[in-house]
């Protein structure tokens, strides 16, 4: 048979088979493979007025469109409805939280483990590109450019803050109030480590990895649906594609709007506190949020090679200054010890807490013993409504969020890391794209966060040795000034008449007895010594407390040497940390906020530029107009939800966002699936000829066969009739394939049954579902009994999966099965997705997914 293209389908063909396949045929299949360029299909939409770049406009349709209108639509209901649009969604992270947490924490570490046999095994000298392709970027570039747009203005966010919070907020540390003080603040800086240590760039690493596989080496484009071509071949230029895009165009946007927020508030709080005239309010972060975005769309108009490389490269220096100046102007012996020390308590918990998930704790269970056992619970005279941030809520706000956040991101920053990578090895990739960055990220986290709980510890004690309450409010909004100025007369005992419940509700905290008392300390004291003459009104004080230089002076030691950041709002704390380093805070802060405002710009305009490769079908370099109008959108959607909303409803699109990592989480673990083939495949280990069932298993979604899908409509009923129909031809019997049949139908019946015997008898459901669960291990025997007659490649743990999924395609996979054993008469995937099924003659098909242009015009099969 003559063909003018080979076409190959990688749904888990096997190795070349000796007794089927001359060495000839095994050979040129492997050549096929590794020097394919796979055809493009997708869909584009071009138009240019003129010949200038400028004027010109290339990008999928279907993807572009629909991700703007969901976009607008979703940010338009977090302005009309703020409220409930928060309310929703933090319900919905916490039902993740407490329903799927062993997802997100076991995919992760499953994700760590494919990349560490990756690495040891022979395809880790595989090339990120062609055989004799360079490295595009020397390494300290390289280097500089994937920190900073990987974690950049995160680390500054919470580099202080995070450990700050471990150590004083409820937790699963500070809960037990026998735990030494020095093994709580370990256990900060730990768990800190383990939040931005190895798994976010594992996350990274597998999506760069894939992607910078299946476009430089394979010819595919830049876009998340490349992926999954050694999954489900050219089903990605299909509506399974367009999906795929969509989502991962969504979850980007709305990432860099969570970065834009955190960003945002930060270089707010640096501004006030260096320039005591600007407020901290919604105009002012909008301003920021323009600023920031006309530079990066300066960078980004002027590609990668020009402005995101060196931005980056500037803004790693910044970081270096910073990191250096606080190393040797801190205590250094101790940041050095604490190093040492962090690393080995990192390496000897990581098992230990990579896969920790607080069963107990989310089940939200208080013994009347662990009620009375300190600082961290509420008596129950102290109780508040809306009081939730207990110990079993510490993992929905901190490891959740983190792992939904790095999935979120993981499309932005693998697709910027791949793009940057072409021509490395996997191994150097792995190296430089997850060793590197990690042991980095621990040294920041060291010298910063250990010089906060240094300054924390010794701040406290020293107040605490002259019976000061020197711990105010972190935010004035604590306060009721509204009440207050109801009555001038009294307003300093009306000022702090509600503190209590509000510091507790808006903290979780039980320490408001002392906060009240230290707030009418310091207001005292501001009477008394800061006020100038007469100045002692309340528009007064609130003019001096709502500068954000003057509250951090209320949380200080008297030598100004230290400061009690836990008493500050996380936006603060970095600043708070420069201030006590005398008169060289000032310049610290402007550096910082120097910094700051770089590595925003660098994620921003990176990730202008990857939205805009994943809406132009993976076009890598794109009309630099389509790269200013995502700029504008992101920067848009950021304003109109400050502007209308404030802080709730970019809090509630930031929640969103974590949200959406749980699907996205299953995604990328197929994602590994499709990658270990993809390498197998183009090292010879997995042969694209090979045997395999009629349809594939998506292809009754994936295709327009209105048979296809009458036969998988039948299939949902009378699947038990395909399985005794298979069993008799495989010379079973009809007694034991009634048996089988009869079986089956009788599980599937009562998964029926039970379901609405629950309305009356709760508990049913889960008689149910394992029932059904036996019907689909009754189907899978069957799956992996056809795939040993003919030879088709595959494992149980998949025909399990696929039989408890999509059960009616297995069925028929099972009834279109060949009748004959030895070499696989198989129905071409074309001519079923093109409702032309029909049996061929002895021999192996190719099906349609895989299509290499190898500059042979034919080739003989």
């Amino acid at each position: 048979m003559e063909v003018n293209e080979t076409k190959l389908t990688l749904n888990g063909n096997g190795a070349c088979r000796s007794e089927t396949e001359s060495e000839r045929e095994c050979d040129k299949v492997k050549q096929d493979w590794q020097g394919a360029v796979i055809k493009d299909k997708s869909i584009w939409f071009t138009a240019k007025c003129g010949s200038h770049e400028v004027a010109q406009v290339r990008f999928n349709p279907i993807v572009a469109s629909i991700s703007v209108l969901l976009i607008a639509a979703f940010v338009t209901y977090c302005i009309v409805d703020t409220d409930n649009a928060g309310q929703v969604f933090k319900d919905a992270k916490l039902t993740v939280s407490k329903q799927f947490t062993w997802l997100y924490i076991g995919s992760f570490d499953l994700w760590a483990v494919a990349l560490l046999v990756i690495y040891f095994s022979k395809y880790g000298n595989m090339k990120l590109g062609k055989d004799d392709d360079e490295i595009e970027y020397p390494d300290g570039s390289w280097f500089c450019m994937l920190f900073a747009c990987g974690v950049g203005v995160g680390l500054f966010f919470y580099g202080v803050g995070e450990p700050i919070n471990h150590y004083t907020r409820p937790n699963r540390y500070t809960a037990d109030r026998y735990m030494p003080d020095n093994m709580v603040a370990q256990n900060a800086i730990n768990q800190t480590f383990y939040h931005w240590g190895l798994h976010p760039w594992v996350t990274y690493g597998v999506m760069g990895i894939v992607l910078a596989f299946m476009t430089f080496r394979k010819g595919l484009p830049m876009t998340m649906k490349s992926c999954f071509y050694p999954l489900i071949g050219d089903r990605i230029y299909g509506w399974m594609g367009n999906v795929i895009d969509i989502m991962s165009v969504i979850t980007t946007v709305f990432g860099v709007c969570t970065s834009l927020g955190l960003g945002t508030m930060q270089l707010n709080a640096g501004l006030n506190y260096i320039f005591p005239s600007i407020e901290k309010n919604t105009l002012t972060q909008v301003l920021i949020i323009w600023i920031v975005m006309a530079i990066a769309t300066i960078s980004v108009v002027s590609g990668v090679g020009v402005g995101v490389r060196r931005l980056s490269e500037i803004c790693f220096g910044v970081g270096m200054f910073l990191l250096m100046a606080i190393f040797f102007l801190e205590d250094t012996w101790f940041l050095i010890n604490l190093f040492c020390q962090s690393i080995g308590y990192y390496i000897q918990n990581f098992l230990g807490l990579g896969f920790r998930t607080d069963a107990f704790e989310l089940t939200g269970i208080k013994s009347s013993l662990e009620t009375d056992r300190g600082r961290l619970y509420a008596a129950e005279d102290e109780a508040t409504d809306g009081l939730t941030d207990g110990p079993e809520n510490w993992m929905d706000d901190w490891t959740i969020f983190y792992w939904g956040w790095w999935v979120a991101w993981s499309p932005f920053v693998g697709m910027f890391i791949a793009k940057i990578s072409k021509g490395r090895t996997i191994k150097e990739f792995i190296n430089g794209a997850l060793t590197a960055p990690m042991i980095y990220s621990f040294l920041w986290l060291t010298i910063f966060g250990g010089s906060a709980l240094r300054n924390e510890k010794f701040a406290a004690q020293q107040l605490s040795s002259h019976n000061l309450h020197y711990c105010c409010p972190a935010s004035p909004d604590y306060l009721d000034w509204d009440r207050a100025k109801k009555d001038d007369s009294t307003w300093t005992a009306t000022l702090v008449a509600n503190l209590k419940t509000t510091y507790q509700t808006k903290t979780g905290r039980y320490d408001a007895d002392s906060v009240v008392q230290c707030t009418k300390d310091m207001i005292k004291l501001w009477q008394d010594e800061w006020a100038e003459g007469d100045s002692n009104t309340l528009a007064d004080f609130e003019s001096f407390y709502k500068v954000t230089k003057n509250r951090y002076k209320m949380s200080m030691s008297e030598d100004k040497s230290s400061v009690r950041l836990s008493c500050l709002d996380l936006d603060d704390m970095w600043f708070a940390l420069m201030y006590t380093k005398g008169k060289l805070g000032t310049v610290l802060s402007v550096v910082s906020l120097f910094g700051i405002i770089l590595y925003f710009v660098t994620s921003a305009d990176s990730g202008s530029l990857v939205i805009d490769i994943m809406a132009a079908n993976g076009d890598q370099n794109p009309p630099r107009l389509q790269r200013v109008f995502w700029a504008m959108v992101e920067g848009a959607a950021a304003t109109a939800l400050l502007i209308a909303g404030g802080k709730e409803a970019l809090s509630a699109v930031q929640t969103a966002s974590i949200v959406s990592g749980l699907p996205y989480s299953i995604i990328m673990s197929f994602l590994v699936v499709s990658l270990w083939r993809g390498l197998a495949m183009e090292h010879g280990d997995l042969n694209p000829y090979g045997a395999d069932f009629s349809i594939g298993i998506i292809d009754p979604f994936a295709t327009w066969n209105p048979s296809l899908w009458v036969q998988f409509g039948k299939n949902i009923f009378l699947t038990p009739r395909v399985l005794y129909d298979t069993n008799m031809r495989q010379g079973g019997g009809k007694t034991g394939s009634m048996m089988f049949a009869i079986s089956a139908s009788l599980l599937w019946l009562l998964w029926i049954i039970l379901h609405i015997v629950e309305i009356e008898v709760p508990g049913c459901y889960a008689i149910a579902w394992i029932c059904y669960i036996g019907f689909a291990t009754i189907i899978t025997s069957f799956r992996a009994s056809v795939r040993s007659e003919f030879d088709i490649n595959g494992n149980p743990v998949e025909d399990f999966f696929a039989s408890l999924i999509v059960y009616p395609s297995v069925a028929i996979q099972l009834e279109t099965a060949p009748e004959k054993h030895g070499l696989a008469t198989l129905v071409p995937r074309n001519e079923v997705s093109n409702g032309t099924a029909q049996n061929g003659t002895n021999g192996t098909h190719c099906h349609t997914g895989l299509v290499i242009e190898n500059g042979a015009s034919n080739h003989e099969q």
